[in-house]
């Protein structure tokens, strides 16, 4: 892990708005946001319309992927109300465990001894999240990528949804290990960021 000061972003209100770029104003500007201190994230607007906006760092990343400890990453998405319930307390608690001195592995065992506790919940039906901002950094790989939507659903198979077939607009991550969480991530590229402008495939 790089020194902590690294991932976090000091000027609150820029957190705040590059949060809210993951979805469109619309949406985002009703959305609860959380930003990152060094305790883990706290709600500092609180929403009217059941989504919640922040900004991922390198540690919501796949446990095998290089950016695991970017503190460059950057990854602003809001969730929906089935996602803030069942997805988001993953996200919460990934970044507590890390901040808090955990290893990965450290990470994995807790939550996956919560899971088998019954005390984290599985993806809700409808769970999914919007990743459309242009100022999102996703790591030195992919960088920028493409704006896209994620729906999260409990474990399965590429195939279920058609994923990575020669025309499919569905992607799945096959190149990394899944984590710990008990759900799998379809994602459908879109043609346009959340401001409106058009994203020309890199």
């Amino acid at each position: 892990m790089a020194p902590l000061e690294t991932y976090l972003i000091a000027d609150r209100d820029a957190e705040i708005a590059l949060a809210r770029s993951a979805a469109p104003p619309a949406l985002s500007a009703d959305a609860t946001v959380l930003v990152l201190e060094k305790d883990g994230y706290h709600s500092v607007i609180a929403g009217k319309n059941g989504f919640t906006c922040v900004v991922e760092r390198g540690w919501m990343s796949p446990l095998d992927s290089a950016d695991f400890w970017n503190p460059k990453l950057r990854g602003p998405i809001c969730y929906n109300p089935p996602a803030v319930r069942s997805i988001l307390p993953y996200t919460i608690l990934r970044t507590k465990l890390i901040l808090g001195g955990s290893t990965k592995a450290q990470m994995v065992e807790t939550i996956q001894a919560e899971l088998a506790g019954d005390k984290l919940p599985m993806p809700e039906p409808g769970a999914m999240s919007y990743m459309m901002s242009k100022d999102g950094y996703l790591g030195d790989g992919p960088g920028h990528w493409h704006p896209h939507l994620m729906f999260h659903l409990p474990r399965m198979g590429a195939a279920s949804w058609g994923a990575n077939l020669d025309g499919s607009p569905v992607v799945m991550d096959t190149d990394h290990k899944e984590g710990p969480e008990p759900e799998t991530i379809f994602m459908v590229p879109i043609d346009h960021w959340s401001d409106g402008t058009p994203a020309h495939a890199h």
